[in-house]
C-alpha cells in the first residue's frame, strides 16, 4: 500500500506508543521467571508481544534486601527472550532505596527496558525527580510510568500527565481506598464495588480523562479476584468499554486472557475497520460513502485505532491490513 494510516491520519494515534493492553506484575523470582517464560509463550501463540511483564521491587523486595532484588531484576531483564517487553517497578521516589534502585536497573538494563513504573507518584515533581534519576543513569531513552494512589494525587492528574516523559498513568486502588482513614468501605476494593463508590468511579474517571486530555496511556489497576474468572471479566470489560481505559494490570497468570479478550475489537469491528479504511486510502483518504454513511477523516481515525487494539490483543488481521503492521511487530 502507497499510503500508511499511520502517516496519513495524524492523531490517529493519540496515545504514546503502541502499549500491550495487559502488563502483567510479579516480584518473587519464581513468578517473575515463569512470568517471563509465558509471555515468550504468548508471543509465539499470538505473532506479538501481546504483554508486558513488570517486575516488581516496590512490593516484591524483602526489607533490608532491596540491592539484592534489583540486582535480580536487571538480571532477568537483560536475559529476557528478544522482542520480550520487561519494565520494572521501583520503589517510590521518597524511599531510601529509590535512588539505588534506578542507577542498578536502569544503568544496567535500562536499553532493555520498555518502562520505569515509579510508584505513588504524587505531583510532577515526583515525575521530574525519577526522569533525573534515570537520565542520570544514561538511559535517556526510557519512558516512565506512574501510579496514582491518593486522592491528592488525583487532583494533580491532569499536571500529573502533562509530563512530556511520561507514557502512562496507572490507578492504585487498594491505597487510594485506605487513603480516605475508613472513609470509602472495604467493598470499594471489590470487584464489583469499585464500579460503584462515587469516590472511587470518580477517580477512575479522572485519571482516564487527564491520560487521554495529554496523549497518555490510563491503565486500569488491580482487580484482586483472580479465582472468579467471569466477574473478573466483566470488570476488565467496565474498564474498557465504560471508564476507558486502554491498558489494565494483571496480577495472576489467570487474569491475562480475561484482560486480552476484554480490551480486543469484536471480529465484526475488525472486519469494517478494515473494510473502511481499505475503501479509504483508495480514495486517498478523502471521504467516501461506505454503508449509507459518511465517513471522513475523524471517523478513519476511529477504525485505525480499532485495527491498532486488534493487533495490541493478537486478533485476526484480513490480509490486506495486515502490512500496515508487519513494521510493528517486535
Amino acid at each position: 500500500m502507497a499510503s500508511h494510516p499511520r502517516d496519513i491520519l495524524l492523531g490517529a494515534q493519540a496515545q504514546t506508543g503502541f502499549l500491550p493492553v495487559c502488563d502483567h506484575y510479579s516480584g518473587v523470582e519464581a513468578r517473575m521467571r515463569k512470568s517471563l517464560q509465558l509471555q515468550a509463550e504468548l508471543m509465539q501463540e499470538f505473532g506479538a508481544c501481546v504483554f508486558d511483564v513488570s517486575l516488581d521491587c516496590e512490593d516484591g523486595a524483602p526489607v533490608g534486601g532491596e540491592a539484592e532484588h534489583a540486582a535480580l531484576v536487571t538480571e532477568l531483564a537483560l536475559n529476557a527472550e528478544p522482542g520480550a517487553r520487561v519494565a520494572v517497578r521501583v520503589h517510590a521516589v521518597d524511599h531510601p532505596a529509590f535512588e539505588a534502585d534506578i542507577a542498578t536497573i536502569a544503568g544496567k538494563a535500562g536499553h532493555r527496558l520498555a518502562h520505569i513504573m515509579v510508584p505513588k507518584a504524587e505531583s510532577p515533581a515526583d515525575i521530574e525527580r525519577a526522569v533525573r534519576a534515570i537520565d542520570a543513569a544514561g538511559a535517556t531513552q526510557l519512558a516512565v510510568h506512574a501510579l496514582i494512589e491518593s486522592p491528592a494525587a488525583v487532583h494533580r492528574a491532569f499536571d500529573i500527565a502533562a509530563h512530556p516523559r511520561l507514557q502512562s498513568l496507572s490507578f492504585g486502588l487498594m491505597d487510594f481506598v485506605s487513603a480516605h482513614g475508613g472513609a470509602i468501605p472495604s467493598a470499594g476494593m471489590g470487584v464489583e464495588g469499585q464500579f460503584q463508590h462515587p469516590l472511587v468511579v470518580r477517580a477512575k474517571l479522572e485519571i482516564a480523562s487527564a491520560c487521554h486530555a495529554h496523549g497518555k496511556v490510563p491503565s486500569h489497576g488491580v482487580v484482586t479476584e483472580f479465582k472468579d474468572r467471569p466477574a473478573f471479566l466483566a470488570a476488565a470489560t467496565k474498564a474498557a468499554n465504560d471508564y476507558g481505559y486502554t491498558r489494565m494490570w494483571s496480577i495472576h497468570p489467570d487474569q491475562i486472557r480475561p484482560i486480552l479478550q476484554a480490551f480486543a475489537p469484536t471480529a465484526h469491528e475488525i472486519e469494517t475497520a478494515a473494510s473502511i479504511l481499505l475503501a479509504a486510502a483508495q480514495a486517498d483518504w478523502a471521504p467516501i460513502s461506505h454503508g449509507g454513511k459518511l465517513e471522513d477523516r475523524a471517523s478513519y481515525r476511529y477504525y485505525w485505532q480499532v485495527l491498532q487494539r486488534a493487533h495490541q490483543t493478537g486478533r485476526p488481521l484480513p490480509n490486506e491490513v495486515q502490512e500496515w503492521f508487519a513494521v510493528l511487530r517486535p
